[in-house]
């Protein structure tokens, strides 16, 4: 089983724009400064064409985007698309943030936090939508030798993610036991699809329950995501008795936790996904 599971120190929402580094204070809590976020350098809300289009239609992509993601998601958390790349470091090797949106966030992801491995969930009509050019994107990857994978769930959809945990936990567990580089999991937003996954994989394969795995990463970037989803999951790998009941019939909190043969019997199966 590879990867290192313990949770890093971090800051919530850290922006590429800089680094925080949080300060241990004398009763060994955590403090950490003040969140503060600027456009990129060079650009400017009065003229902000940075993917082509006027400021006007940037804000009304993200708007009607934060409305859908508050009534499917039912949580207060927006994306804020003009403000460039978040994310947050979770463990030693593991990250979690929005789209990368330019070849220089490859860069600086690179340079700045060992990236070897990117996890791209989004789907092409996620990509289109924000007018990202992704080609460029992977060919940077090539570039500077980072990995990239793709793993498309639908947006704002329990079922699709759901359905698509298990191969996405498969490309992330195997890129942290390849040990080549920090793995950056992303969205779009980084606040529903990204942090199931990486839920997901502390649950599976970090011997974390799901409420600790959740809180875990729910304390460092706050966020959103679906429960319900990742507990179906579990439970589609779990169970495989032709005569199982089904899971919407199950209690309310059922495989939030799950015994070791569980565990070693999803483990296995996750594993077994990594050439599909």
């Amino acid at each position: 089983m590879g990867g290192f599971c313990l949770p890093l120190f971090t800051s919530p929402l850290q922006n590429t724009a800089f680094l925080f580094n949080p300060i241990r204070a004398p009763n060994n809590s955590f403090k950490f400064p003040k969140i503060s976020c600027r456009l990129p350098e060079g650009e400017t809300e009065a003229n902000h064409s940075r993917l082509g289009f006027p400021i006007s239609t940037s804000n009304t992509k993200m708007e009607e985007y934060n409305t859908a993601m508050k009534k499917m998601m039912r949580n207060p958390y927006e994306y804020h698309h003009d403000l460039g790349m978040n994310y947050t470091v979770i463990t030693e090797n593991l990250i979690v943030g929005s789209q990368p949106q330019k070849v220089e966030d490859i860069d600086h992801l690179k340079e700045e936090q060992n990236v070897g491995y990117i996890l791209n969930l989004q789907q092409d009509r996620d990509v289109e939508y924000w007018g990202i050019d992704l080609q460029s994107i992977i060919n940077r990857c090539k570039q500077l030798g980072i990995h990239h994978m793709r793993r498309p769930a639908r947006d704002f959809d329990p079922d699709s993610l759901r359905s698509g945990l298990p191969k996405a936990v498969s490309s992330l567990e195997w890129a942290i036991s390849e040990g080549n580089g920090r793995v950056y999991v992303h969205c779009t937003a980084g606040l529903g699809r990204a942090p199931a996954v990486a839920i997901a994989y502390m649950f599976w394969f970090c011997n974390m329950d799901l409420d600790t795995a959740y809180d875990t990463l729910t304390s460092k970037r706050p966020c959103g995501p679906n429960k319900r989803a990742i507990r179906g999951a579990t439970y589609d790998l779990a169970k495989n008795d032709p005569w199982k009941e089904p899971f919407e019939s199950l209690p309310e909190h059922a495989f939030e936790d799950i015994s070791d043969w569980e565990r070693k019997r999803i483990q296995d199966r996750v594993r077994a996904l990594r050439e599909s």
